[in-house]
């Protein structure tokens, strides 16, 4: 077993509800560590920084609109005074009751915490990449076809194939150029759906000779023993012709599923955590749930929704990690305390 890492309270996802979750548990001197059990993702924010990053949102209150991005960029900054400590591109496998209140929780990288409080704040559950519909393909993923990006030096030259259209592919064509021995963009059509720039900058690369760019679809793949050496590419014309290639990225999206959240104990209602309404508490004392992942009478999936069901489980958090304290509830725009935690002169 690695070294326990302690904590007050351990939340799991890093979305816009777990980070403003942060800044409640903050304001009541409570430590926060985060998982971001979208095990596919190695940034905050979640489903609004990876599926609509430029996207407006208008229901946010007091913010006639903000990109998806730009809302967790403000989350980050208005939880800086608590210092979270953040451990991503990992996934929490078990959560076990070791004590009352006492949890033990390990991850996919084998880091083990112990917490007080747990606060699932999953979204949907965790991402999960969508498998291109090539022949054999399950053969090659891990050792020559990837769907993250988790350490870019991996990729140090490589003949990178890199499959789709999105932000993504784009994202990671521009990121991986520098380091990779050649870059190849394949597409299904000569237009993309990522940022403008994004695309404007690919272009020109192509342009200069630096990289390339086919339009059509994998077909199949060739190599023995994980080891991939080309890809079969049919053209928009009905055309085959190969691409050789050592490492394949295929960018097609991503799922959403319940994931191991399914094995740790607690009551489940149709792929959703329910939760009564006064803390947002699962079945298992210690262990509450915020966002689009629980369900209660009267659920409206909105973020500002989450927003207040962070608020209302920080306060029963309290109880579990100070049993001794007395909770006196404080405004900010007038406590001289609560403004002194977050730096306001």
């Amino acid at each position: 077993m690695s070294d326990v890492i302690k904590t007050d309270v351990l939340i799991i996802g890093a979305g816009p509800c777990g980070l403003f979750a942060a800044f409640e548990l903050g304001l009541l001197d409570m430590k926060a560590h985060f998982i971001d059990i979208i095990d596919i993702l190695d940034k905050v924010g979640g489903q609004c920084a990876e599926l609509y990053p430029e996207k407006p949102i208008y229901d946010i209150p007091g913010i006639p609109h903000v990109s998806g991005q730009g809302l967790t960029d403000a989350l980050m900054e208005q939880i800086k005074p608590f210092h979270p400590t953040f451990h991503l591109g990992e996934m929490v496998e078990t959560v076990e009751k070791i004590g009352d209140p006492l949890f033990r929780c390990t991850t996919d990288a084998g880091k083990v915490f112990e917490c007080k409080v747990v606060v699932i704040a999953a979204g949907g559950g965790s991402f999960q990449p969508k498998r291109p519909p090539v022949p054999g393909i399950e053969a090659y993923e891990g050792t020559s076809v990837h769907y993250a990006v988790r350490k870019m030096e991996a990729f140090r030259d490589k003949s990178v194939l890199i499959v789709g259209g999105g932000d993504s592919a784009l994202d990671w064509t521009l990121n991986l150029h520098p380091l990779a021995k050649r870059i190849t963009l394949l597409h299904r059509r000569d237009d993309f759906r990522a940022a403008p720039h994004s695309v404007e900058q690919m272009r020109a690369l192509v342009a200069d000779g630096k990289m390339d760019l086919r339009l059509g679809q994998v077909t199949a793949l060739s190599g023995a023993e994980g080891k991939l050496t080309g890809a079969t590419v049919k053209g928009n014309d009905n055309s085959v012709s190969e691409i050789s290639c050592d490492t394949m990225l295929p960018f097609f999206g991503l799922t959403m599923k319940l994931g191991p959240v399914a094995n740790w104990g607690i009551a489940l209602e149709n792929n959703l955590v329910p939760v009564e309404t006064s803390a947002f508490e699962t079945n298992v004392s210690g262990i509450f749930a915020i966002g689009d992942i629980n369900t209660y009478p009267g659920k409206i999936k909105l973020i500002l929704c989450g927003f207040h069901e962070g608020a209302l489980m920080s306060q029963k958090a309290h109880r579990y990690v100070y049993p001794e304290k007395r909770l006196v509830f404080q405004y900010t725009t007038s406590s001289s305390s609560l403004q002194k935690k977050l730096g306001v002169s």
